[in-house]
């Protein structure tokens, strides 16, 4: 072999093994973009705390309002059972949404969730969450979903978080194509 062969030959190695890398990036980079997202709260993303107690009430009181959308594809009906709740900062607070199939089969849906002002996502946090977990519901029935979530007292320290008065969560629900086995 000559040394053009060879030097052309681990050219092209290098160009598929570039190639396959970049290939295993765009493979990675959703869920590695969700898990930024999850850690510094951008893009409005909230803190989950599965189990975790909340720090305490601080005294401010700040409106939360909660938001519901669902795919047109779903055939659910979904909506918080308040809108809006007034809430101390640092407080463990509940809140309700409800769902209903009315659709004539099983349907599992899944909800995505952010907050705005998105300057709030990083001390908005969820200690439990029906978004968790994949819901299947029955045609014709209906559920009440919890989300269990305090405000980090934290936001008082942040110059342009301290100010805010209003947070939204909002969660959208989408049908999921290949429900996980329950186990």
């Amino acid at each position: 072999m000559t040394a053009v062969a060879q030097k052309n030959g681990r050219t092209a190695a290098m160009a598929a093994l570039l190639a396959l890398a970049m290939v295993g990036l765009a493979f990675a980079s959703v869920p590695l973009y969700r898990l930024f997202c999850q850690v510094t709260g951008f893009g409005g993303t909230t803190q989950m705390q599965v189990g975790g107690e909340a720090p305490g009430a601080v005294g401010k009181v700040i409106n939360v309002r909660f938001d519901a959308n669902v795919s047109g594809e779903l055939g659910w009906e979904f909506e918080p059972e308040k809108n809006v709740e007034r809430t101390a900062i640092g407080a463990r607070k509940m809140a309700f949404y409800t769902a209903k199939n009315h659709s004539g089969e099983p349907v599992t849906g899944t909800a995505t969730f952010n907050v705005t002002p998105v300057q709030a996502g990083q001390y908005f946090t969820k200690v439990q969450c029906f978004c968790f977990t994949e819901q299947t519901l029955k045609p014709g029935e209906e559920i009440r979903m919890p989300v269990v979530y305090y405000v980090d007292p934290k936001i008082l320290d942040d110059p342009e978080a301290s100010k805010i008065s209003e947070i939204t969560l909002s969660y959208t629900f989408y049908p999921v194509d290949d429900p996980q086995p329950r186990s």
